[in-house]
């Protein structure tokens, strides 16, 4: 039986229409992918057809019909477009549950994560306080935290990322909903946190008969958890169908281009081996402690536990491993960012670790999230012209510089004008292209690209990491590269470490290691990359 059937949606704000005409149904039991690039109008689309769309001045047309649920076979469809405030409040929560992309925003950083499930049971199905907490404590357990007991007091700085969203599933799922809606749920999660969230909600979803909406920039994903799929573009439906068939056969160019787009293991793929190009970046030893405040007293994090490796001149070396595993912090000592307890790292056969100031410009870094790293303040043109002005580079005076950040603008592939923009009137690969050339101003000999891409559709991901491989290419330059995502990993990287818990356990030229990993825990990443065909065609 259909549970959700949304017929001629628009949603416009002001006097521009954003949303064109989207139809779309969902099965009891079954799960939608909806599937875009950011603006597409898939989260718009989506909250406008359960009726959680809060913009001003916009307006929603159409019609979205919630069939009865398993509950109540009798009820009535209820019109979510045209339902009042009284009767959405009633739905969201009880029939209709939400997981959103970012779990440390969409959870209460003041209460804890089982009164923030409590809560739920405690409005929509009138439990008491003890009862609703052995329910919480139930939830916590089905989505496979450990010792739920205990973690049903704590509060979500406390969690993993990966504990925080499966905390978000118990939460949505709290009242057993006919209908979960999962936004970008494992956008920002390691592959192998991933495919432990998509294995979960497919299990809830067999044990509940729950329906899914899974909406996602990446087919891949998508591919592991949908039956049926609907590609939107620019607020259009370009295609919709069951996901074996879109895979085999897609009608539309821009699916094909999504598909393309993918990251994916490929045998033989990856950059040509360089095995004769001379060690530019020596690190030996690394070590990095934190000492933290826990309830039972202060406690030593090993954060990074006796690493060593050897950065080539002129190729990319991939640190890989789950988030905590200690790549960003080997970063951030190379930098001069966080003190190492001990060891050396050499840049050129100098002391890196020892650098003054004006020295650490032969460093560069890029970071995750492109909108967070560029001042929303500056310009484009004022933040790629900052470190040529504090490290006194591209030539004396205004023009010089200005001449230079053409020169850098035009490198990523950006036109001139853009200097004068500010990052809000940028996308997300243009703010990207941004962070890389404000990199290349230093003119550094080492460029550390931290998670560069994890931010990015798959199709802009796509398009930056081929800017990179270009620009190595033609400006020699050498890439420490930061991931977790072994699928991108294979494609810009000469030489792979692989690091669990602050320590190497697998380091090897990329090639070799693609071809046959010796660590169970590089096996466990590689069969987290989603495969090549959907799950609904193995």
């Amino acid at each position: 039986m259909t549970l959700l059937t949304v017929r001629d949606l628009r949603v416009a704000v002001g006097p521009r229409e954003i949303v064109h005409g989207v139809d779309l149904a969902v099965e009891r039991e079954q799960t939608l992918g909806i599937v875009g690039e950011s603006g597409s109008g898939k989260t718009l689309t989506v909250l406008a057809a359960t009726g959680l769309l809060d913009v001003p001045g916009a307006r929603v047309s159409g019609a979205s019909l919630l069939g009865p649920g398993a509950r109540d076979e009798s009820a009535a469809a209820l019109d979510l477009v045209t339902a009042s405030a009284a009767q959405r409040r009633r739905v969201h929560g009880s029939r209709v549950g939400f997981v959103f992309q970012d779990p440390s925003t969409s959870l209460n950083p003041y209460l804890t994560v089982g009164r923030q499930i409590t809560e739920s049971l405690e409005t929509h199905r009138r439990l008491g306080r003890h009862a609703a907490r052995l329910r919480a404590i139930e939830l916590l357990e089905a989505v496979g935290l450990p010792d739920p007991g205990e973690r049903v007091d704590a509060y979500p700085h406390q969690f993993s990322g990966g504990q925080r969203q499966r905390a978000m599933i118990a939460i949505a799922l709290s009242c057993d909903p006919d209908l979960l809606v999962a936004d970008e749920p494992t956008t920002a999660l390691d592959v192998t946190t991933q495919a432990q969230i998509l294995s979960l909600v497919r299990d809830l979803q067999r044990e509940r008969g729950t329906a899914v909406v899974w909406i996602s920039h990446d087919l891949g994903v998508v591919g592991q958890v949908a039956d049926d799929v609907l590609v939107l573009r620019d607020g259009r439906a370009v295609e919709q169908g069951p996901i074996g068939a879109l895979y085999a056969a897609p009608a539309h160019a821009y699916t094909r281009e999504l598909l393309e787009a993918r990251p994916r293991i490929v045998a033989g793929a990856g950059p040509r081996p360089r095995p004769d190009a001379p060690p530019l970046l020596a690190v030996e030893g690394l070590d990095v402690q934190f000492t933290i405040g826990t309830p039972t007293g202060r406690r030593t994090v090993h954060a990074v536990d006796d690493v060593s490796f050897t950065v080539r001149r002129g190729t990319t070396l991939a640190l890989v491993g789950e988030s905590g595993s200690g790549k960003s912090t080997i970063a951030n000592a190379l930098t001069g960012l966080v003190p190492p307890h001990r060891g050396a790292a050499t840049l050129g056969g100098s002391d890196l670790l020892r650098a003054r100031r004006r020295d650490r410009r032969r460093i560069a870094m890029v970071f995750q999230d492109p909108f967070a790293s560029l001042d929303p303040r500056r310009s484009v043109g004022d933040a790629i012209a900052e470190p040529l002005r504090v490290h006194r580079l591209g030539g004396a005076g205004a023009a010089a510089r200005a001449r230079r950040v053409a020169e850098l603008l035009d490198l990523v592939d950006l036109p001139e004008a853009f200097a004068g923009r500010f990052p809000h009137e940028l996308s997300g690969g243009q703010r990207q292209r941004v962070s890389i050339a404000r990199a290349l101003a230093l003119e550094p000999e080492l460029i550390i690209l931290d998670e560069a891409t994890a931010s990015l559709d798959v199709s802009v991901q796509a398009r930056v990491l081929g800017l990179l491989r270009r620009l190595q290419d033609e400006q020699h330059l050498t890439y420490l590269f930061i991931a977790h995502d072994l699928a991108i990993v294979q494609q810009m990287s000469h030489d792979v470490v692989v690091l669990q818990n602050g320590r190497v356990v697998e380091a090897a030229p990329a090639a070799e290691l693609f071809a046959s990993p010796r660590d169970p825990y590089t096996v466990r990443l590689l069969e987290a990359v989603p495969p090549e065909l959907p799950r609904a065609a193995r």
